[in-house]
């Protein structure tokens, strides 16, 4: 147990905050929902994609705004590292392909707390 109620307590709720912000932001890629995105995103956000490009908040909703091509997007095997006001989350995906077969990637996202919430600031996807 924590030596300090109240830290362990603040830990607890963001480490929550952040599983729950994981989980919203797989949902928002399957289903192409910009709106969740602007409110998720710092205004500095930048992203690797899976084919190597890099962009910006801007681009990244763009192509967010694209109706995605596979299908029962899930995350597994998520870890989540608080190190002060900034969290990295690690995890891997599974989802079918357009023509059915399984694929899969791994990605990594890192937040920061700003004015008391924690936005998405950078990540970085892969697929299999």
């Amino acid at each position: 147990m924590s030596a300090n109620p109240k830290a362990a307590a603040r830990d607890a709720a963001d480490m929550q905050q952040l599983l729950e912000l994981n989980a919203e932001y797989i949902r928002a890629v399957q289903e192409s929902d910009v709106a969740r995105f602007e409110e998720m995103l710092a205004s500095d956000f930048l992203c690797t994609n899976f084919d190597g490009s890099f962009v910006d908040r801007a681009q990244f909703l763009k192509q967010t705004a694209a109706p995605v091509r596979i299908s029962g997007l899930r995350a597994l095997d998520v870890e989540v590292r608080i190190l002060g006001d900034f969290a990295i989350v690690h995890g891997r995906t599974a989802y079918a392909k357009p023509d059915g077969t399984p694929g899969g990637g791994r990605y990594t996202d890192i937040y920061a707390r700003r004015q008391g919430r924690w936005q998405a600031i950078a990540a970085h996807v892969t697929r299999s």
